[in-house]
């Protein structure tokens, strides 16, 4: 009795967080009813046959209304210690005497939702809005509309021009090329076509979740778009969302999807339509945007969209995203240009915390099961190598300039991981950083690395200068020194033809630096090139970056990539690769209208940390550049450009030491500290505007730059969470979206931990049977550093003392034992619980 009251207790309190009202208010008359006496149908008899003539009458324990007032769902509460499952067919024959096609089926831990007319019950975390019921209601999915619509080159061409055949243009076969040139019109490519049509051959086998494996520069999202008019065209979808991991991919998606379809469907970014979102049958967002704090559940119920695709999937998908993901019912496709089986001779049973290829392994292989792939086969695939064969692609040159001590970084000592910092915020950091910044990017190593760089570029083929570049460095600091000695280097090379714009860094720390990479394909970033007049090419050479430019970022007469920082994730090793695959046709139109034209048939991606040995084991590279590393008088390249010799240093025993007077503002805490830190932030117009852009990394570093420990006030977030007393780590993330407004309130270590749970069963779908216990046993190995080390040690017996996790609940675990503690390393930031 008492868990069943329990259970209903929090039903009672999902019901009500949704929306849905036990009494007449303000907003509306009250839509539950409770206990309510139902008669079995002789419709529901015929149906289901003789059992029901055993049951000709019961209670439905709440039946949810609409808006007029005539039922809509039927919930079926049981017990904490009931599988909520176990009232699946007394539901559904209660949803067939009232006539209703949902049903929720709640132990007030776990909780299903079930479209009758959809398929099997779906974990939900949250319960729907009577709203989003009503959108869902609208229309009725079939696996055979999906599969029988019929989908050829012209789908996307046909929403955006449905008369394009009728143009003069169109049957002369000469003018075809100039019509689609100047209509944008976007045919789908061979294998685009396949795509599709394997989606389609899935659906017609009951699949509700699809994954698609392809090549960067393949056209994702054009293939996206085509997926979309499928689901809204077949009725299949009545709005989509669609999830990005990049800031900038997410108005680079919107263009897109407004250039493919706006003739037949709206698309809106959710972050820049708060209001009136519903209103667009394709919905846009950072998938980071929604997963801090758990906004989705706040601004979405889980109906809300019948359709969620993944940009990237296993990125987007990747730690606490996944939750956002696993929130919505219905249909799920995931992107990706990583393939699970990039990485050679890795177990992915024996995770090592030093080889993060490994850890991405696994979450590889975690996108593949999400996706319903568990054989490791996606729903299709399309490789680099498949589009050279097929002329839509183009391979690099690659060219090994690495130096005597880069092996360095292949040791244990010298790898870089993807970790979370105190704040809770993930980004690559390398062992022994500041020796690691010393040793291998001390100026004269980064002189010798441009210097290889310009002498082994390749040329822009009309205009004969350095040919469209992209370095990636190690930090923004790197970049910084980077972009200097690369402008130095064009200032005495190529006198006047650049004032200080042949590199530009583009970082997150500078301002207008989401406009700078969009400039540059647009060929006008800092005006036009000055070698050749009236040729349309970016006087701006080479941008100097550090990850802004990797995912996504489309830019076709890219000639050059330059690697100078080791890369340890196969997604961002795959990504940087890509940005030069795509083809390109330069062309130039003289005064005498005299056209040249060249078609990119390569690129060169340099090498300088043996990245492709890395990953791709022996690697055979088509150039092998010498690089002058032995230390002596200086080298005089025959380019005018002197280096001096490289001082390659000994590690230093002692890593860091410092010294720091503390004042008295240091001394103690002062209870207006974080009012006095609101304030400053506020009326800071740089934060102010980088937050109003959506750039909440961009205000952090900002902030740990320029407002930390300076003189004035010495804040610090040490002093910040001691001066709201809260009862855990809060990140700097929280702090700032509690200044802009984004959050209400800091919440407390428990309200986390419940969040956390809920996560844990949106992602890995737990049997109600064990609930309970991982229900505690998740909390306790979160918050308990003793508990964790049990279960590291495997000293089990040492739960015979332990008072939050006896012996008797870790043997009714079973295979949760281990799942829990492999996820808490997946997804659970420890620091945010201390």
């Amino acid at each position: 009795m008492q868990k069943e009251a329990k259970a209903r207790i929090k039903i009672n309190n999902l019901l009500q967080d949704s929306g849905w009202r036990f009494f007449d208010d303000e907003k509306g008359k009250a839509n539950i009813v409770l206990e309510n006496n139902t008669k079995i149908t002789k419709k529901a008899i015929d149906e289901f046959g003789s059992d029901f003539e055993k049951t000709q009458g019961g209670f439905i324990d709440f039946l949810l209304l609409d808006e007029k007032g005539f039922p809509l769902v039927v919930l079926e509460a049981k017990s904490e210690d009931k599988d909520p499952l176990d009232g699946k067919e007394q539901a559904r024959r209660y949803a067939q005497s009232q006539n209703t096609r949902f049903i929720i089926l709640s132990n007030g831990n776990l909780h299903y939702f079930w479209d009758l007319e959809r398929g099997n019950p779906s974990v939900i975390t949250t319960f729907p809005t009577g709203e989003s019921l009503k959108h869902f209601e609208a229309f009725k999915p079939s696996f055979a509309t999906l599969a029988e619509e019929k989908v050829e080159s012209d789908y996307i061409v046909l929403t955006q021009n449905p008369n394009y055949q009728k143009d003069p243009r169109w049957a002369d076969e000469t003018q075809r090329g100039e019509l689609t040139r100047e209509q944008d019109l976007k045919f789908l490519r061979p294998y685009q076509l396949s795509a599709i049509h394997a989606l389609q051959k899935s659906a017609k086998e009951g699949r509700d979740r699809y994954l698609f494996e392809m090549a960067t520069g393949t056209g994702k999202t054009l293939i996206s778009g085509a997926v979309i008019k499928l689901f809204l065209k077949s009725g299949n979808a009545k709005r989509i969302l669609f999830l990005v991991d990049r800031l900038e991919l997410e108005d680079q998606a919107w263009k897109n999807f407004v250039r493919y379809l706006k003739n037949d469907f709206t698309c809106a970014i959710y972050k820049e339509n708060k209001d009136d979102w519903r209103k667009a049958e394709i919905v846009v967002s950072t998938v980071q945007s929604l997963s801090f704090n758990n906004k989705y559940k706040k601004l979405f119920s889980p109906t809300d969209f019948d359709l969620v695709i993944s940009d990237e999937a296993h990125r987007s998908i990747g730690g606490n995203s996944r939750a956002v993901f696993e929130y919505f019912v219905g249909y799920k496709l995931g992107l990706t240009a990583t393939p699970k089986d990039y990485l050679k001779n890795i177990d992915p049973m024996k995770i090592s915390e030093k080889d993060p290829r490994a850890w991405e392994r696994r979450q590889l292989l975690d996108t593949y099961t999400t996706f319903g792939c568990e054989s490791g086969e996606p729903t299709f695939r399309y490789s680099l190598l498949d589009g050279v064969k097929d002329g839509f692609l183009v391979n690099p040159i690659v060219a090994d300039a690495r130096t005597e001590i880069t092996t360095e970084l292949l040791s244990e000592k010298g790898y870089s991981l993807m970790v979370e910092n105190e704040e809770g915020v993930e980004e690559e950091q390398t062992f022994f950083q500041k020796d690691f910044e010393r040793k291998f990017f001390s100026e004269k190593t980064n002189q010798i690395f441009c210097k290889t760089f310009l002498e082994n570029a390749l040329n822009d083929p009309i205009s004969g200068e350095i040919g469209k570049g992209i370095v990636f460095c190690v930090s923004q600091k790197h970049a910084s020194k980077v972009t200097q000695i690369l402008n130095q280097f064009a200032d005495q090379l190529w006198p006047g033809k650049y004032n200080s714009d042949f590199a530009l860094q583009i970082t997150s720390n500078i301002p207008d630096a989401q406009q700078f990479p969009i400039n540059f394909a647009n060929n006008n970033l800092n005006g036009q090139t000055k070698w050749l007049a009236g040729y349309k090419s970016s006087k701006t050479r080479i941008c100097v970056t550090v990850g802004m430019m990797t995912t996504g970022y489309d830019c076709q007469d890219v000639l050059n990539l330059c690697m100078m920082r080791p890369i340890f994730s196969p997604t961002d090793f795959i990504q940087i690769k890509g940005r030069g695959t795509r083809k390109y046709s330069f062309g130039y139109k003289d005064a005498d209208n005299e056209i040249t034209t060249a078609e990119k048939a390569t690129f060169k991606l340099f090498d300088f940390f043996a990245n492709c040995e890395y990953f791709e084991e022996k690697y055979n590279y088509d150039q092998v550049i010498k690089l002058p590393i032995k230390t002596g008088t200086g080298t005089n390249g025959g380019d005018g450009v002197d280096i001096d010799e490289i001082n390659i240093f000994n590690p230093d025993p002692l890593k860091t030491f410092s010294e720091k007077a503390v004042g008295l503002a240091g001394m103690k805490v002062d209870w207006k500290f974080f009012d006095k830190f609101e304030a400053v932030i506020k009326n800071d117009p740089i934060a102010k505007e980088k937050y109003e852009q959506g750039d909440i990394r961009g205000v952090e570093e900002y902030v740990k730059d320029e407002i930390f420990d300076k003189p004035e006030d010495y804040f610090n977030l040490e002093k910040l969470r001691k001066s709201i007393k809260a009862d855990r780590r809060v990140s700097l993330k929280e702090f700032i979206e509690k200044i802009f407004g984004g959050i209400t309130a800091f919440k407390s270590k428990d309200e986390l931990l419940e969040e956390e749970f809920e996560k844990f069963v949106a992602i890995l779908k737990p049997d109600s049977k064990h609930i309970l216990p991982i229900k505690n046993y998740l909390k306790a190995y979160i918050t308990d550093p003793e508990i964790r080390d049990i279960v590291e040690t495997k000293e089990y017996s040492r739960f015979a003392t332990n008072p939050k996790v006896t012996m008797k609940d870790f043997k009714e675990l079973n295979g949760y034992r281990e799942i829990v503690p492999e996820y808490v390393k997946d997804y659970v930031s420890l620091n945010a619980f201390m």
